[in-house]
Order: C-alpha cells, then structure tokens, then sequence
C-alpha cells in the first residue's frame, strides 16, 4: 500500500502495535534468531518496496517489487545494498503489486492490494526467474482471481510446496483473512479464492516461507510471526495455529520480508515513508 500521509501511517502503526499487546501474553520469540540485525544502506534508494524475494538464480541477491503507480518491473538488489537493474515486464501492469515469491524457478508476483476495496478481480503473475543478464521479462502467465465476498485490500502471499496452492492473507479486515486459490488455477477463467480462516490480529503487510516449507514469516507492521509445521499438516492449517514472534526493528513502512535462500536467516525492507534512506536489514540465525 501507498501512504503518503503522516496520519495514515501512524494509524497504521498504532493498531498494529495493539494488534502486538493483545498477543503478548500468548507469544514468545524464537530463540535460534540474533536479537540485532545487520543494517544495510541501500543506492540508489528504492522508493516503494513492497515485496523481497531471495534470488535462486542471482545468489547473493534479492529480486524487489514497487506498489501502485510505480512500472511494471523488478529490481535486482545485492546483499551489500547496491541496486544493480531495473528489468521491466512486457505486457504486465502494475495495478498494485504488493508482494512476491519464489517457487521452484518460478517468480510470483501479487497484484492484490485494494485500499479503497473497489476492485473487481486481482491477480498473479507468474514467469521463469530471470538472470542476471535478462533486459525484459516476457512468456508471463497470468491467473484472475475474485474473493466469494467481496473486495479486498491484501498485501502478503505463500504458496504450498505440497498442494501449490496459493494462500492470500487479508490486511485491513478486522482480522486479517486467510483465502485460498486451488491448484491448478485457470488461465483462461475467473479463480475463486476459498476463506478457510483468520489469523488472530490484522495490518499484513507481508509473508514469506522457508525453502523447506517448514517454516512461515507473516509480517505487520510492528511484528513478524513465525509458524513452524509440526508434522504433515498443509501450511494452510499450520498458518492457523501456534505461532512466536522474532526479533524485529521497526522501519519507517516495512512492508516486505523474505526468508534467506540459503536458510541462514531472513531480510526486511521498507517503503522509503518520511526517513531520508531506505535500509535493507538481515537478522542472521545463531
């Protein structure tokens, strides 16, 4: 989401952080995670993240994605902070992207944000995971989807390594929803996306899942929750159920967060907001 105004964020802050003191009585933090993360300054600045994913094909890099009224395009960002490219995707456009993911060689990109809840439809885009040489993605697969209830303003996804179903968690609702897309989608007609749940507080704004698919990062914007798989149970049932918190220092609007590739910790990003830089920060587990 795009927050320009001082009040909206702080808004938004602010019932994240009752969302947090609600929970404090039930949630403990990991202890496998440092406490202080590596700070990193990032240039040129990126304005709007609102989605990291850590490259396969570009190790040592994360792929970044901007919001609404930003173009259709991804950034190629080292560890170290440097933006090395933009490379823009043909034929897609950037309604509101809000989030992305890697699965398998695949890029999924999220364009479900909504903030006046008046849309229609939302969608996915989905394409090989480009190299570092790549000028311009093309060969995009699309999937249209609708909620059964209406609109919704939703700003993080994960996706099932088991069933490839793609789970969509809600922002704004009382109660951020979790929806579910069945595999296999439609490319050629409207998706339907199935409630199975609530997560006990709302504002997310991000989620990212460990490359075992073990394990779930669900960001707001004061908190990140963690949610590991007990036994065989698909994510969307885990999702739903016990969960800690990590350690996490509060950015001006983070927005995105991702699990390393390498399973050695995992990134937050924010939007640039009123702070004069944009930093990328890695918590390393112990």
């Amino acid at each position: 989401m795009k927050t320009y105004l001082l009040l909206d964020f702080f808004f938004s802050l602010l019932l994240g952080l009752m969302g947090c003191s609600k929970l404090e009585d039930t949630t403990k933090i990991t202890p496998d995670q440092n406490e202080e993360p590596t700070k990193t300054l990032v240039v040129p600045i990126i304005n709007e993240a609102s989605g990291i994913a850590d490259s396969k094909s570009v190790p040592g890099h994360l792929w970044v994605q901007e919001d609404s009224g930003n173009p259709a395009q991804l950034y190629l960002l080292s560890h170290k902070g440097a933006v090395l490219k933009k490379i823009p995707l043909k034929g897609a456009k950037n309604r509101d992207w809000e989030d992305i993911a890697i699965f398998g060689d695949q890029i999924y990109l999220a364009d479900i944000g909504d903030n006046n809840k008046t849309a229609r439809e939302y969608a996915f885009y989905s394409f090989k995971e480009p190299s570092a040489s790549t000028d311009t993605i093309r060969n995009i697969s699309v999937v249209k989807f609708k909620y059964p209830d209406g609109s919704h303003d939703a700003e993080a996804f994960l996706i099932d390594p088991k069933t490839r179903n793609i789970l969509i968690i809600t922002k704004t609702d009382t109660l951020s929803r979790v929806y579910k897309l069945n595999y296999p989608f439609s490319s050629t007609t409207m998706n339907t996306a199935e409630l199975v749940g609530n997560l006990p507080y709302s504002y997310v704004v991000s989620a990212s899942l460990s490359g075992s698919g073990k394990e779930a990062i669900v960001k707001t914007y004061s908190a990140l929750y963690h949610y590991q798989q007990k036994g065989n149970e698909p994510l969307e049932e885990y999702l739903l159920k016990e969960f800690n918190t990590l350690p996490y220092t509060i950015e001006p609007q983070g927005e995105a967060v991702t699990f390393a590739a390498a399973d050695s910790g995992y990134f937050t990003l924010s939007e640039k907001g009123l702070a004069s830089a944009v930093n990328l920060y890695f918590y390393k587990k112990k």
